[in-house]
């Protein structure tokens, strides 16, 4: 057994079972690839995928066993790498980051400003989309970290560390009905067409969830997953925003910014590591230019915890600043 057999068979697993896009993936040929599997299947004496003609079917349940270790070893193997790679320049390497675009416009920007001032020499690959998006990164191998709020369940490989807490807050073009009357109500909310974040496909979404507690059933008339798109239709007169506080800057002097700190609750932003991997310097450093109170010991700590429960416990009684 290889190691290049292995990611071979990592690749077709990853490329829905066709070979040729794996050998797209790997810059070798279809033929190659197919050939390095039959041995690997040989040498185990059982096969990993059931064919049907020339084509892969599906994969057998020892198989499966097979892929899930298999991927274990690459893992390691890319942490001696990096270990290596760590001890002979620490200040050289990338950083693949997976977020949303809120996070991506209104929060990064500084913290890869810092960052870069630090290490000039690692390139940064910024990946934006939805939770799910991110997710489908992570399972891909495509992302060294993943920053986003809330969708835990869809990173169980990841260690999750929270970073801040944050509030939505309503907006308006200057002059609007909502900003006459009094502390905001979800009934009041709920009688104009709102435009908001994509919700999640993942599970229920808190917003929904809010109104329905109250009885009511809001008007969503547009969804977006860009901050900036939801304010430029809301300029347009279509619709009442709903999007994170920090999404609003000097630019939007045209908009009034209405509390609803206290209509729905608190979202936690945290960033997520693979676990099992080994974390650069600079990785470390990236996490506390993001979230101060996440230095390296504590982010070690999580690191090497078996479970995500673990991991919450060590964060229960702490206060995560706001933004």
């Amino acid at each position: 057994m290889k190691l290049h057999q292995l990611r071979y068979l990592a690749a077709v697993a990853q490329n829905g079972l066709n070979i040729t896009a794996a050998a797209q993936k790997l810059h070798t040929s279809q033929p190659g690839v197919s050939k390095q599997i039959k041995l690997l299947e040989d040498e185990l004496g059982f096969q990993i995928f059931v064919r049907e003609g020339r084509n892969l079917a599906r994969i057998t349940p020892a198989g499966q066993q097979v892929i899930e270790r298999g991927m274990k070893i690459l893992q390691e193997a890319q942490s001696i790498r990096d270990l290596s790679t760590e001890l002979r320049d620490e200040g050289r390497g990338s950083l693949s980051i997976g977020t949303t675009h809120t996070q991506a416009r209104y929060v990064l920007p500084e913290v890869i400003r810092v960052f870069r001032g630090r290490y000039p020499q690692v390139r940064l690959n910024l990946h934006q989309g939805t939770s799910e998006h991110i997710a489908e990164m992570v399972a891909d191998d495509r992302i060294d970290c993943a920053i986003a709020t809330g969708s835990e369940a869809l990173f169980a490989d990841l260690t999750l560390l929270p970073c801040y807490r944050w509030h939505r807050t309503v907006i308006v073009p200057q002059g609007h009905a909502l900003t006459r009357g009094g502390r905001l109500t979800l009934k009041a909310l709920a009688a104009h067409p709102l435009i908001t974040y994509t919700f999640s496909f993942s599970g229920p979404s808190s917003l929904p969830e809010a109104f329905s507690k109250a009885g009511l059933v809001p008007n969503i008339a547009i969804t977006a997953r860009d901050a900036d798109v939801i304010k430029t239709y809301v300029r347009l007169g279509l619709g009442v925003g709903i999007v994170a506080h920090m999404a609003l800057d000097s630019d939007d002097a045209d908009l009034a910014a209405i509390d609803a700190t206290h209509l729905f609750p608190a979202h936690t932003t945290w960033i997520g590591f693979r676990r099992g991997t080994l974390l650069r310097k600079y990785m470390y450093e990236f996490a506390q230019l993001l979230a101060p109170h996440l230095d390296r010991r504590l982010v070690e700590r999580a690191h090497r915890a078996g479970t995500a429960e673990e991991v919450a416990r060590m964060f229960t009684d702490m206060a995560l600043p706001e933004r």
